[in-house]
C-alpha cells in the first residue's frame, strides 16, 4: 500500500497522488499531493511546510503556475521539480523596516542626475514597452536567484537576453540569440540599477566590466525582486 507522507493529509489513498520535489531557497522538500487539487490548495499546504504565506508564494513549473490550475493540468508528474519563490513573513517584515536610511541617502545623490529611463539611449528601449515573455516583477521584495536562467529581458540593442548565474564556475553567462558570453564574476567591477518609471517592479541594470561607463552591459526589464540577489551573487553581499 502507498506510504503515507506525513506532510500530505489530503493523500488518503482515495485520491490519485503524485510525489514531487519542491525547491525553495535552495532547500528541497519531498511533497505528495493529489493531482486533481489546485495550485491554490498546494500553496496552502506549502504555507506550513515552508513558512511562506500563501499570498506571497509563486509556484513555477514550466513557467508561472496559476492558482486555479490543477496539478494535473500543468503537467506535474512523479519526481518533478517544482520551484517556489517567496519570502518568509519574518524576512519580509525584516526587509521592510531597517532599510529607510541608506535608501534616502542614495536618492539624494542620484536625484541630481537624470533617471536612467529618461536618458536617450535607454529611453528608446524602454519606450517599446514591457516584453511579452518577461518574468513577473514584484515590488519591495528580495528573492533568491531562481535555479533557472532569468529570461525575457532586453539588451541595449533591444534584443532578447537571458542571464544564467553559474555560481559553481564563478561565471555570469549572458545569452542572446547570437551567442552566450561567459564572464568571470571577478571581472565585474560594479552593478547599478534603477527602477523603470511607471513600471517600478522592473529595473534597468548596468553591469560594469572595465573602468569606464562605456564598458557597461545594460539590461532592461530586470524583475526588481532579484536585483539585490544578483548584486550579492556577483559582488558578494558585503559590496552592496
Amino acid at each position: 500500500h502507498q506510504q503515507e507522507s506525513p506532510s500530505s493529509p489530503a493523500c488518503d489513498g482515495l485520491k490519485k497522488c503524485v510525489k514531487f520535489v519542491v525547491i525553495h531557497n535552495k532547500k528541497k522538500y519531498d511533497v505528495e499531493f493529489p493531482l486533481d487539487e489546485t495550485i491554490a490548495k498546494l500553496k496552502l499546504h506549502l504555507q506550513n511546510l515552508l513558512g511562506v504565506p500563501q499570498s506571497l508564494q509563486k509556484v513555477m513549473y514550466k513557467g508561472l503556475a496559476k492558482d486555479e490550475k490543477l496539478l494535473r493540468e500543468i503537467g506535474i508528474t512523479s519526481g518533478a521539480k517544482v520551484m517556489v519563490v517567496g519570502s518568509k513573513l519574518d524576512d519580509v517584515l525584516a526587509v521592510s523596516t531597517p532599510n529607510t536610511q541608506p535608501a534616502s541617502e542614495e536618492k539624494s545623490q542620484s536625484s541630481s542626475k537624470e533617471p536612467l529611463c529618461k536618458q536617450k539611449n535607454h529611453k528608446k528601449i524602454v519606450d517599446r514597452g514591457v516584453p511579452e515573455d518577461v518574468m513577473p516583477g514584484i515590488l519591495n521584495t528580495k528573492e533568491p536567484l531562481p535555479p533557472f536562467p532569468l529570461c525575457g529581458m532586453l539588451n541595449k540593442s533591444g534584443g532578447k537576453v537571458r542571464l544564467t548565474f553559474k555560481l559553481e564556475l564563478d561565471q555570469l553567462w549572458i545569452g542572446s540569440k547570437e551567442r552566450t558570453e561567459k564572464i568571470p564574476m571577478s571581472t565585474i567591477k560594479s552593478i547599478i540599477s534603477e527602477p523603470i518609471d511607471g513600471h517600478e517592479e522592473y529595473h534597468i541594470m548596468g553591469i560594469q566590466m572595465g573602468t569606464t561607463e562605456a564598458s557597461r552591459y545594460w539590461f532592461y526589464w530586470v524583475p526588481a525582486q532579484y536585483i539585490d540577489s544578483i548584486k550579492d551573487a556577483v559582488l558578494g553581499p558585503w559590496e552592496v
